[in-house]
């Protein structure tokens, strides 16, 4: 999660952000990973404030993850 979320944040993407005292983006896994365990396909879906196109989104997030991590599809919930 904090992986994606400060490629989220460096990538300047309009992400919709938590209310409260300890406000964050609003990223959500399908099912969360046992530490230690590794994977090869992770969902993940983000919130976003304004639209923005598919292709922007992957241009963007990618250019901020590091290597080896891959956006592989995304799409419109």
């Amino acid at each position: 999660m904090r992986l994606f979320s400060r490629a989220a944040r460096r990538a300047s993407l309009p992400m919709k952000v938590t209310e409260g005292f300890s406000p964050h983006f609003k990223i959500s896994t399908q099912r969360a990973l046992k530490l230690g365990i590794e994977s090869e396909n992770e969902e993940a879906i983000f919130s976003l404030r304004d639209f923005i196109s598919l292709k922007d989104f992957q241009e963007k997030f990618q250019a901020e993850l590091p290597e080896g991590v891959q956006i592989k599809a995304a799409r419109f919930i």
